[in-house]
C-alpha cells in the first residue's frame, strides 16, 4: 500500500460502552477505511487506556486507508461521539484528552447518542433512544435547540439497556428455582449459557469471580428468544424495556416541543436489532400515544455514519450527494474488525430459539 500525506475530511468515532468505531471519510463522502475495536469509553477502562485504544484504532485506519499513520493531525475534523460525554466535567476531560492527541486539526464532542440520531434521520433533527449496554436519549429540535439524558444510575431512575436485562434474567431464574417467584424456561438458559447447571450457580461464579458481571450483558438474545417461545417471565422483561424505551422517548419529545410535529424517532443500539415484533410494537404504541405524527426508526446503519454525518454536514451542510456517498459507502460491512473484535448484537439467534423451544417442552 502506498502511503500518502495527506489528511482525511473526517475522523469520525463512535465510542461505546462495549466498542469503538472508527472512520476515515473523505470531502465527498466516500468511505477510506473503517474499523472496530474494543470499548475506548473512559467510564469503562479509565481516561489514559481510553485514549491508547483510540490512538491505536485511529492509527490502524489510517494505515488502512493509505495515510500515514503515525502522522499528526490524522484528518481536517474530528468527530467524536463518545460515550460518558455527559457531565461538564466528562467533557472537559475528553476534549483536554483529544486536543492533546491532536488527532485532527478541529475537533466536534459529542455523546454517542446523537450519532445514532443523524445515523438514523433523514434531517438534522429528530430524537434517538439509545439501548445498549446502558440507556440514553438524545434529541435535536427544528430551531437547533438539543437535550440528552444524562445518564447515572437507579438513584436517577436509569434502568435498561442489555446490562439491565442480563440482571433482570439472572433474578427472575434464581428466584423461580427457589420458589419466590413464578416458572420460567430462563431456570434453564440462563446458567445453560454459561455452561451451569443451576441459575444460582451463575450467581456464585459472579461472587467469586469465575464469571464478569458484565458477561449478563450477553444474555438479551436468550431472553428474546425466551420471550417469543411464550414464556411469560421473559416476556415481561421484554415489555418493561420496550416501556422504559417509550419513556427515555416522551422525555425528549416533551422537552422539545415535538409532540405534534412529524419527528422522526430512531431506535439505536444492539437491544433494538431484535427481530421481536411485539417489542417493536410496544415501542411504536407508546411513541405514538405522546406524538401521534411521529414515525419510529430501527436504526440500520452503523452509528458511526451518524459521526461521519455530522463532520460532513460542517464541510458540506447543502450537498446532498455527499451525505449520500457516505451512507453507500459506510455500511456495517465495511467496518473491518481488528484484533477479531466484533460484538455479537441482542437481536435473537437461531441458536437462542432453538434453545428456548426446548427447554419449553
Amino acid at each position: 500500500m502506498t502511503v500518502r500525506g495527506e489528511t482525511a475530511a473526517i475522523l469520525a468515532v463512535d465510542g461505546g460502552n462495549s466498542k469503538t468505531d472508527v472512520a476515515l471519510v473523505a470531502a465527498n463522502g466516500d468511505l477510506l477505511a473503517a474499523v472496530r475495536g474494543p470499548t475506548s469509553s473512559h467510564q469503562a477502562v479509565g481516561i489514559e487506556r481510553g485514549l491508547q485504544v483510540l490512538d491505536r484504532l485511529v492509527g490502524e485506519t489510517a494505515r488502512r486507508a493509505g495515510l500515514a499513520p503515525d502522522g499528526r493531525p490524522i484528518a481536517a475534523q474530528g468527530v467524536f461521539c463518545l460515550a460518558g460525554a455527559d457531565f461538564p466535567s466528562d467533557l472537559r476531560l475528553l476534549r483536554r484528552t483529544l486536543t492533546g492527541a491532536r488527532l485532527a486539526s478541529e475537533i466536534l464532542l459529542r455523546n454517542d447518542g446523537f450519532a445514532g440520531l443523524r445515523a438514523g434521520t433523514s434531517r438534522q433533527w429528530g430524537v434517538a433512544v439509545i439501548m445498549g449496554r446502558g440507556v440514553n436519549v438524545a434529541g435535536v429540535g427544528p430551531d437547533g435547540r438539543t437535550v440528552i439524558h444524562r445518564p447515572g444510575d437507579h438513584t436517577s431512575g436509569d434502568w435498561g439497556g442489555g446490562s439491565e436485562i442480563g440482571v433482570r434474567a439472572l433474578s427472575s431464574a434464581v428466584r423461580a428455582r427457589d420458589a419466590r417467584g413464578p416458572r420460567t424456561v430462563l431456570e434453564r438458559l440462563v446458567p445453560a449459557y454459561f455452561g451451569l447447571k443451576r441459575p444460582l450457580d451463575v450467581t456464585l461464579a459472579i461472587y467469586l469471580g469465575r464469571i464478569s458481571e458484565r458477561r449478563l450483558d450477553e444474555l438479551p438474545p436468550t431472553v428474546f428468544a425466551a420471550a417469543g417461545s411464550g414464556d411469560e417471565v421473559a416476556r415481561s422483561i421484554i415489555d418493561w424495556v420496550a416501556d422504559e424505551a417509550v419513556g427515555l422517548a416522551r422525555s425528549a419529545i416533551i422537552h422539545l416541543h415535538l409532540s405534534r410535529r412529524d419527528v422522526e424517532v430512531v431506535l439505536s443500539g444492539g437491544v433494538f436489532r431484535t427481530t421481536d415484533a411485539a417489542f417493536h410494537d410496544r415501542i411504536r404504541r407508546g411513541i405514538l400515544a405522546t406524538a401521534p405524527r411521529a414515525r419510529v426508526i430501527r436504526l440500520e446503519a452503523p452509528p458511526v455514519l451518524g459521526a461521519a454525518l455530522l463532520g460532513l454536514d460542517l464541510i458540506a451542510p447543502a450537498d446532498d450527494g455527499v451525505a449520500a456517498r457516505a451512507r453507500a459507502s459506510l455500511t456495517h460491512a465495511s467496518i473491518q474488525p481488528v484484533d477479531g473484535h466484533a460484538p455479537a448484537g441482542a437481536g435473537t439467534t437461531a441458536k437462542a430459539r432453538k434453545a428456548a423451544s426446548g427447554a419449553r417442552s
